[in-house]
């Protein structure tokens, strides 16, 4: 059977470049082009891998990389399907699931006791004696379960990225419809992706026979594929795969190594049909394929899929796939049609050729060669009038059986949407229903077989889905009626005496499996799955789950109409982990001030994305401790200026804002006044402290609320997800790139402000100590509010960020005359810990609750807010550790460090969260959790160095300075 050595003609292949690689040890020759499957497949070589539980040899099944029977493995990298994956010089590949050689498996033994396995085995074995499972069954169920190997010491090779794409209409799937509906909408101004899981366009188009001349698809195909390919508003991602459906139209497409996360305003769906096949007593040996699979082996790869072939048809597609056989130049033996009679253009060119048909007949049983390494031939058997293969049989040789028995639409894509599925048993028909407005499906899976009806329904639903975009369509094909029959037989399932009729070739699961589960007791399709473990495997029931909901329904004596199939979850298939990952990197993010910092010789550092200023060296203060230390003292006595763009900001409007702040903070904030901004404390369900702000409250219906740096993104999404639940009325929008901010800070910053503004009056009765107002600052509209992080009287201001750059050299020009100089975050931070202020995320953790902070203060005991009812329960409950305030004379070779630990009685008690040598102050303060009985002032706790030794501190208000706070409200 070998024509490895034959030029051979294919859309894929180039027969004038051969391609040596390696199978199982032994060296192959393939084409340009070729996939693992069609080079082996022209070499005669049809066995790829060994079944998951009985070891039965698994070749070719659908050519489509759509089942577990086409597994191989390469180098570290288990599962790859060798139906789609190209050759390529020197490649390796071995099959998976093998003890001990390909050809001859000695776990193939375990065929021959399969009664010893029936459905849910598991479940009612390897419990008694007690403990046998650890000591005797676990190692070996370990030992054998799995497909492949990963070697997880070795690293995953090859570049993987991210990318992000935003598009009009994405239409998945590049078949007549989608090439249809791609053009009609890109025609109409849309910004098109046309998402294509093959290497070339066309679907159905690419394999299919439509007329007996073999003339129309091909010429379809390019006709159309010109028009995409040439068309500006058309971007097109072939060899990709769009694995998944999410909320808002939110489409992840793979290709090769990066994942690209799409948005759409329309989606439209021409996936098309996936077909399904025939239960009947060794039907999954190599040389047993579906009609396609042969189609696409002659199309794509030139490769003859057998001498002498047997067809098993429900529908005139097969004989589709008879004519290519012969026209490839494979004897087609016989053709049993499940019909008692069948017509139609293509019937009629078979019969014209003479081949034989043997109507209302199936395939009963297929012969296996020793070792069952290939079908040898097969038993046709005749059927009654209730579909039930008789005693009429014949045997007929061949060495090749292909099965065209129906269809599922590829509904998985459309389910994940929230579309519901159904099933007409009169016409064994799929149907998907349901779906949202910005979804669309198009073609054979929406029920249009024939040609002409899926290219006009193609047009139609492409430019449905450029009218919802807005766009204009000059005149609008009519949506086209179903006139073809289905092409799906009502019960294409022959079960055999002896079994291995296989319904799942992924688990090794036959129709007495299935029947049996139902026995068992579970009468419902998703329980049938759980015992079962159908549709569980790699394939995720493309070819099970119709056969399976057939028998369900059989055997409880229920239509599968009212048996359904089981969810469609995502992927659509599987997904490298590398992937998902992604290429590993921070995008960096500059204020708007960040040049202004460089020219003035700035030290970086990351805080979360964002770079921001360290500390500003001076050639007069070299070390990096002298520079905070001056820039702390500058702030204190004089006056300061920190860039605190990078704060997170959202603005919170609607009737409900006042009470979705309650409901996600814990103060109160319905009588917050206009004009006024109040501390913002925010707990999880748990009452564990997760970030903290302020709010102000421009209007009774609009607040301006800050968030920590590298909290915002996290607190934003939970703000949504919170008010999904609640329904509010009110509008969250994440600002915090849209301003641009900087604290002016020190005992003149009134003086600074007050030489760049005339609309707001800046003295301390006008514009008091956590009060809010806007104006113009150095002619920049501007959203002033009063607070203290570092405990001075300072001023925040926020202005539209395009104004930040000069807003900063506005005030760095005003504050001259008072020696204005900048501060960093290092200084900020020293500042800040001077006063006790805590850092959520430095000085909290995932335990934290506010008690444990003493900021009991911020908690508003009469009113509902996420985590109230679980810190009531800690508050019965406290817990062993408390924050405290500490001071020590450490020395300076050997210093107190964050995280350095507190001890009591030996054990760890807690740790430092933060520590400073304090310029301010003259000493070195902390803070620290502690044990809760060493937290009164006054008290010693037990700190362990960095190098073992210990050191004892004194424990003392965590307000250090200005406990009074007399400063901030001068």
């Amino acid at each position: 059977m070998s024509t490895a050595s034959k030029p051979r003609k294919g859309l894929l292949i180039r027969s004038d470049k051969p391609v040596s690689f390696r199978f199982e040890g032994k060296t192959y020759q393939g084409q340009e082009g070729d996939c693992i499957a069609s080079a082996l497949a022209a070499n005669g070589k049809w066995i790829l891998s060994r079944s998951f539980k009985y070891h039965r040899p698994r070749g070719v099944l659908t050519m489509a990389a759509q089942d577990s029977n086409s597994f191989v493995q390469i180098g570290n990298e288990p599962n790859v399907f060798a139906d789609r994956h190209q050759i390529e010089e020197g490649l390796d590949v071995k099959a998976q699931n093998v003890n001990g050689t390909l050809e001859k498996d000695r776990d193939f033994i375990l065929n021959r006791f399969g009664r010893f396995m029936p459905v849910g085995f598991y479940y009612r074995a390897f419990f008694k004696p007690k403990g046998i499972w650890d000591k005797f069954w676990e190692p070996i169920i370990r030992k054998k379960a799995g497909l492949g190997e990963v070697d997880t010491t070795k690293k995953t090779e090859g570049y993987y990225d991210k990318a992000y794409g935003f598009y009009d209409v994405v239409v998945v799937g590049a078949g007549p419809a989608g090439l249809s509906a791609a053009l009609e909408a890109a025609d109409a101004g849309a910004k098109v992706l046309l998402v294509e899981e093959n290497p070339i366009l066309g679907g159905a188009l690419t394999y299919t026979r439509f007329d007996a001349e073999a003339t129309k698809a091909e010429s379809l195909r390019q006709s159309l594929v010109a028009d995409v390919e040439g068309h500006q508003n058309i971007t097109v991602m072939a060899d990709a795969v769009c694995n998944g459906y999410f909320a808002d139209n939110w489409l992840p497409i793979i290709q090769g190594k990066r994942l690209h996360k799409v948005r759409a305003k329309q989606v439209v769906v021409a996936t098309g049909l996936i077909e399904q096949p025939s239960q009947f007593r060794n039907n999954d040996l190599p040389g047993v394929m579906q009609g396609s699979a042969g189609q696409r082996l002659i199309s794509f790869y030139g490769v003859q899929p057998g001498k002498k072939a047997v067809v098993l048809a429900a529908n005139d597609d097969a004989f589709g796939v008879v004519l290519d056989l012969l026209d490839a130049g494979v004897e087609v033996a016989a053709i049993a049609d499940l019909r008692k009679a069948s017509k139609g253009p293509l019937v009629q060119a078979v019969k014209a050729k003479g081949a034989r048909i043997v109507s209302n007949a199936c395939v009963y049983e297929a012969h296996p060669a020793p070792g069952h390494r290939h079908v040898t031939g097969v038993t046709i058997a005749h059927l009654d009038d209730e579909g039930v293969a008789t005693s009429k049989r014949e045997n007929i040789a061949c060495d090749l059986v292909c099965m065209s028995v129906g269809y599922t639409p590829t509904y998985q894509l459309p389910i994940q949407a929230g579309g519901k599925i159904g099933y007409e048993d009169a016409t064994a028909t799929v149907s998907l229903t349901g779906l949202p407005d910005n979804v669309h499906l198009a073609g054979a899976i929406d029920g249009y077989y024939a040609i002409e009806e899926t290219l006009a329904h193609g047009r139609h639903q492409g430019q449905k889905a450029a009218q919802l975009c807005g766009l204009a369509v000059a005149k609008l094909v009519e949506e086209p009626a179903r006139t073809a029959a289905s092409p799906s037989h009502p019960w294409p399932i022959f079960p055999h005496p002896d079994g291995k009729d296989f319904v799942d070739f992924d688990e090794d699961l036959q129709v007495k499996d299935i029947r049996n589960a139902v026995g068992d007791g579970y009468r419902e399709l998703e329980l049938v799955k759980r015992y079962s473990t159908v549709g569980m495997g790699p394939s995720q029931g493309r070819h099970a789950a119709l056969a399976t909901a057939r028998l369900v329904a059989d055997k409880t004596d229920r239509s599968v109409a009212q048996i359904g199939v089981t969810t469609a979850r995502p992927p659509f298939t599987a997904e490298k982990i590398a992937v998902l990952a992604g290429r590993q990197f921070d995008p960096k993010r500059k204020t708007a001030m960040h040049y202004r910092h460089e020219e003035f010789g700035v030290e970086w550092l990351l805080a979360g994305n964002w770079v921001r200023p360290a500390y500003y060296p001076n050639k007069d203060r070299k070390q990096a401790k002298d520079c905070i230390d001056f820039e702390v003292n500058n702030a204190r006595n004089n006056v300061g200026i920190v860039d605190v763009s990078t704060l997170g900001g959202l603005d919170v409007r609607g009737p409900d804002a006042a009470e979705f702040l309650n409901r996600m903070y814990t103060f109160a904030y319905a009588k917050l006044p206009v004009g006024k901004t109040r501390y913002l404390l925010m707990t999880n369900e748990a009452g564990t402290v997760i970030d903290d702000g302020v709010a102000c409250r421009l209007a009774d219906d609009y607040f301006y609320i800050t968030a920590t740096t590298t909290g915002v993104e996290r607190i934003y999404r939970n703000m949504l997800w919170w008010n999904a639940q609640w329904q509010l009325d009110v509008d969250i929008v994440n600002v915090t790139s849209a301003y641009s901010a900087l604290n002016l800070a020190g005992p003149n910053a009134r003086k600074v402000l007050e030489k760049l503004t005339s609309d707001i009056d800046c003295s301390s009765e006008a514009f008091p100590y956590l009060a809010y107002r806007e104006g113009t600052v150095a002619g920049i509209p501007a959203r002033l509010f009063r607070v203290g992080f570092v405990g001075e009287l300072g001023y925040e201001i926020h202005v539209p960020s395009r104004y930040g750059e000069a807003l900063w050299d506005a005030v760095m020009e005003a504050g001259a005359e008072f020696d204005i100089h900048p501060f960093g975050l290092e200084a900020q931070r020293v500042m800040r810990l001077e006063k006790g202020h805590v850092i959520v995320g430095q000085d909290t953790d995932g335990l934290t609750s506010p008690e444990e902070l003493d900021m009991t203060w911020a908690i508003a005991k009469k009113k509902f807010f996420v985590g109230k009812r679980s810190l009531q329960i800690r508050d019965k409950q406290l817990s062993e550790r408390k924050l405290i305030g500490f001071t020590v004379k450490d020395d300076p070779a050997n210093p107190i460090l964050e995280s350095n630990l507190v001890i009591r009685d030996g054990k760890i008690a807690g740790f430092v969260t933060s520590v400073c040598q304090s310029p301010t102050l003259n000493k070195t303060i902390g803070l620290a959790y502690a044990a809760r009985e060493d937290a009164k002032i006054g008290s010693e706790i037990e700190l362990r160095l960095s190098n073992g030794s210990t050191i004892a501190a004194q424990v003392i208000s965590p307000h250090f300075y200005d406990p009074e706070n007399k400063r901030q409200e001068l």
